[in-house]
């Protein structure tokens, strides 16, 4: 067996202590040896550091899990092309990755480790180039979307529907990256709010959070007749077309937007099994979505939609913790398979009061690993 996983993971553990320092020092170099990359990021780096970090450490860590790391790069070496990344800018990218490692690690800065860092980094992108370019032959880099609809059921809150340039593929559950004019080079997650349709239309609903630029454009400064880009779509959030087994959808605020559209999905192939849609928010007015969920529910016996409030008396549905209703809504749900979507704290919450109710993990599906990542998956 190879040894480059082993020597990777132990000087990457070196790095991991300085890393803010470390990534800073990456970019700093990257743009002083190559000037015109700098087009390529956004005006702010804070988030692309972060996600810099977290990227590599992913790689890092599934070294030793080739499928699992060919299926993430080549997810990302697809999604780089909206980005405008070049085959050739991989190069550079690696060669301040390597000054990167070899100024931190120090003493453990071996000839040894350069070439195990230098052969894993030759893998990685190899396989991302080589997605981007098969992806290149069939779909564009991006899709220009106008703004047909554009509705605030609250201040801080908008559903955004909009219809691409030309078709864009994408399965119930997912989420495309979004840029508007107003923010050139920054992109931000949105779960699609609805299951493929004939006129090739999606929907998005966008709470404005603080500090985000992309979704306060969204909300706030986006009519119809506007336009914005869009990504590729991705995401794993999709239900099972072997599984019978009826459905329990767990939303927190805009995470209805993904579980609304497996809804969707479901009632397109006849609505067999029967369907628990919960949706916690914090007052009645954060159920925007609550008149179009009943006239689903009026026309299919098999879905139920069950409310949930944290901060205000009872609407038409349960009080508390949407984590805590699930119990009061039915003592067992293990026979059931189970989505999850919200944010962060959330999601935890509601994972771990399904297990106490006898679910099985594997039942569970959740985006924990992508919630909270954009100033969109979390909260809007």
């Amino acid at each position: 067996m190879s040894s480059v996983p082993r020597i990777v993971k132990e000087s990457f553990t070196r790095i991991e202590p300085v890393a803010d320092t470390a990534i800073a020092y990456f970019y700093g170099r990257l743009f002083a040896e190559n000037p015109r990359l700098r087009s390529l990021f956004p005006p702010a780096m804070d988030g692309q550091r972060e996600r810099l970090f977290q990227a590599l450490t992913r790689i890092v860590w599934s070294l030793d899990a080739p499928d699992e790391l060919t299926d993430y790069l080549e997810r990302l070496g697809r999604d780089h092309r909206k980005y405008g990344v070049l085959p050739e800018h991989y190069a550079a990218m690696g060669t301040a990755l390597i000054a990167t490692l070899r100024r931190f690690c120090g003493a453990g800065w071996t000839p040894e480790t350069e070439a195990a860092w230098t052969a894993a980094y030759r893998t990685v992108a190899d396989i991302m180039i080589a997605a981007a370019e098969r992806d290149a032959a069939t779909a564009p880099p991006w899709w220009v979307a106008e703004v047909v609809d554009h509705h605030r059921p609250a201040p801080d809150l908008a559903v955004v529907t909009l219809r691409p340039d030309r078709r864009l593929d994408f399965t119930a559950g997912q989420y495309v990256p979004v840029q508007t004019a107003r923010w050139p080079r920054v992109w931000r997650r949105y779960s699609i709010a609805n299951a493929p349709r004939p006129d090739g239309t999606l929907s998005l609903h966008v709470r404005a959070v603080p500090g985000g630029w992309v979704s306060g454009a969204l909300v706030r400064h986006t009519r119809v007749g506007d336009t914005v880009l869009l990504g590729p779509a991705a995401g794993s959030l999709t239900l099972d077309p072997g599984c019978g087994r009826d459905l329990l959808l767990v939303a927190g605020g805009t995470g209805l937007a993904p579980l609304r559209a497996l809804v969707e999905q479901e009632l397109a192939r006849g609505g067999e099994r029967g369907v628990h849609l919960v949706v916690g928010a914090r007052t009645p007015l954060d159920l925007y979505d609550l008149p179009e969920l009943r006239l689903l529910e009026s026309g299919h016996p098999r879905l139920r939609v069950v409310p949930v409030l944290c901060d205000a008396p009872p609407h038409d549905g349960l009080r508390g913790p949407v984590a805590d209703a699930l119990g009061q809504i039915r003592e067992r749900w293990d026979d059931h398979e189970v989505y999850v979507a919200g944010p962060p704290g959330m999601i935890r919450a509601t994972v771990g009061a399904l297990q106490n109710l006898g679910v099985p993990l594997d039942r569970i599906h959740h985006d924990l690993l992508e919630a909270g990542r954009d100033d969109a998956r979390a909260s809007s």
